[in-house]
């Protein structure tokens, strides 16, 4: 008696999906148990796309519901109710920002980022030449023994500098540093010393093939630069990470140094070998230096101009010198 509800239950379940019976069905016999067996019948292969739509986990628990109170009754279900339910779809989820967008910054594989940030920070390097002015011009005008050398003087920086977006166009760069002022003497025999009063320049009479003498000083700085820059990027273009977008920009800023080392080194052969001595010494360097520095860039490359407004000597101590500085920013 269950094998034949179980059969009346399948036919009448198909029966509904539409099977005609103009020709032989395929049969799907499924052994359950010692004795019961599930007959699936199936007319055309088209219905097993129809079949999947249907719970049959569903169905079987209706049939054993049925089985269990000896329910002989006809099925009066339609086939409608035992199809699944689709899942309702999910709500899009949209996030907002409140943040101010400062602009889109393009990376080498051209994905857009977007900055919410005021402040950007970069490591740049400072490569240039000094030399310094007295009263009355360029030292050579005078034939001084401290006369410089521009090509060997190099000025070389290194700075931590950060960005600060002020206005539309108005930037702030702050940031702290350290660089070095090389100051080559055009006179490799120029021999730098001190006494009680002043630094002292003199010529080293020594029987030596003389080719190099230098003041070094290093300094650790603090600088402060107003920029205006008139392109589109929130950030200033680098000339290493191909951010490169058109744009030009200009500041002028103070900034103050405070001096860390220094020392003359000269470079000449004798008796034939070469010799390098230093003489690690303050030569009444002043030990604060401030000035201004001008900033001009175009595209990833700028420029800027470094002029110190206090003398390199202390007072009395050594000649009017100011030093200044200039080259590119990498």
């Amino acid at each position: 008696m269950k094998h034949a509800m179980i059969t009346t239950w399948l036919v009448a379940l198909l029966g509904t999906t539409g099977i005609a019976q103009t020709k032989p069905a395929d049969t799907v016999v499924i052994k359950v148990g010692s004795g019961s067996k599930l007959i699936l019948a199936v007319q055309d292969k088209k219905d097993l796309e129809t079949m999947k739509q249907y719970d049959f986990q569903k169905l079987i628990a209706d049939l054993i519901t049925k089985l269990e109170k000896e329910d002989t009754t006809r099925h009066t279900k339609s086939s409608g109710e035992y199809l699944k339910a689709e899942p309702d779809p999910q709500p899009e989820h949209v996030e907002s920002s409140t943040e101010e967008d400062w602009g889109v910054d393009w990376s080498r594989d051209h994905k857009h980022k977007r900055y919410s940030k005021r402040t950007y920070h970069s490591i740049n390097f400072d490569l240039g030449t000094n030399n310094y002015l007295s009263a009355s011009g360029f030292p050579d005008q005078d034939n001084s023994l401290y006369t410089v050398k521009p090509w060997g003087s190099w000025y070389v920086g290194i700075n931590s500098v950060q960005r600060t977006r002020l206005a539309n166009k108005f930037y702030m760069e702050w940031g702290l540093g350290v660089s070095w002022y090389n100051f080559k003497f055009q006179n490799a025999q120029t021999t730098m010393d001190k006494d009680d009063n002043s630094v002292l320049f003199a010529v080293d009479t020594r029987d030596a093939d003389f080719s190099k003498s230098k003041l070094t000083a290093a300094y650790l700085n603090a600088s402060l630069v107003p920029m205006l820059d008139f392109g589109s990027n929130a950030h200033k273009p680098s000339f290493f990470d191909g951010n490169n977008a058109r744009s030009f920009r200009i500041g002028a800023g103070p900034y103050v140094g405070y001096r860390i080392d220094s020392y003359s080194k000269q470079v000449f052969n004798e008796n034939g070998a070469e010799r390098k001595p230093r003489n690690r010494d303050n030569f009444y360097l002043n030990n604060l230096r401030y000035g201004l520095r001008l900033q001009v860039g175009f595209n990833d490359v700028d420029l800027f101009f470094n002029y110190d407004m206090n003398e390199l000597f202390a007072e009395n101590k050594g000649p009017q010198l100011n030093a200044f500085s200039f080259g590119i920013t990498f």
